[in-house]
């Protein structure tokens, strides 16, 4: 599972000018399932969501989570994050998960981070959504579950 990280100090996603996910301060995140993907790749990329210290302290050192800034998520499901477009100019998007696999697997993401104490926002699977979002820093980390274990 790949995951663009972003701190935001607000976003949110659209599909058919309707507003399906609004947050304030906290993170943006794209999700792309690659085939193969498991309940432990979304586990580790809420764990690492959750966990990840990049909100300035009062010294003004990145040292605070999104639980310690009362950050809430947006997560967004994104297959085009497993494109792959090393040859020619057409990304090739073979490695991406079907459908039927993608959806649980972000759901469970969802509710890991949600359990975390988290309020989280997503997407609508499977629609053309606009994401709009004010990148704070801008700080934005990538993230793979398959370079994590």
């Amino acid at each position: 599972m790949r995951c663009v990280i972003q701190k935001v100090t607000e976003a949110c996603v659209t599909v058919d000018g309707e507003i399906v996910g609004r947050i304030g301060p906290g993170f943006m995140v794209l999700a792309g399932v690659e085939e193969g993907d498991t309940e432990a790749d979304a586990a580790y990329c809420a764990g690492k969501v959750a966990g990840l210290r990049v909100f300035e302290d009062a010294e003004d050192k990145m040292n605070l989570s999104l639980a310690d800034v009362g950050g809430e998520v947006l997560l967004v499901s994104q297959f085009t994050l497993l494109g792959d477009a090393r040859h020619g100019r057409r990304p090739s998007f073979s490695h991406a998960a079907r459908p039927e696999l993608a959806e649980p697997l972000c759901e469970r993401m969802k509710a890991l981070l949600e359990a975390e104490g988290l309020r989280v926002e997503t997407g609508r699977f499977r629609t053309h959504m606009r994401v709009s979002l004010v990148n704070d820093g801008p700080v934005t980390i990538l993230l793979d579950s398959r370079k994590g274990f």
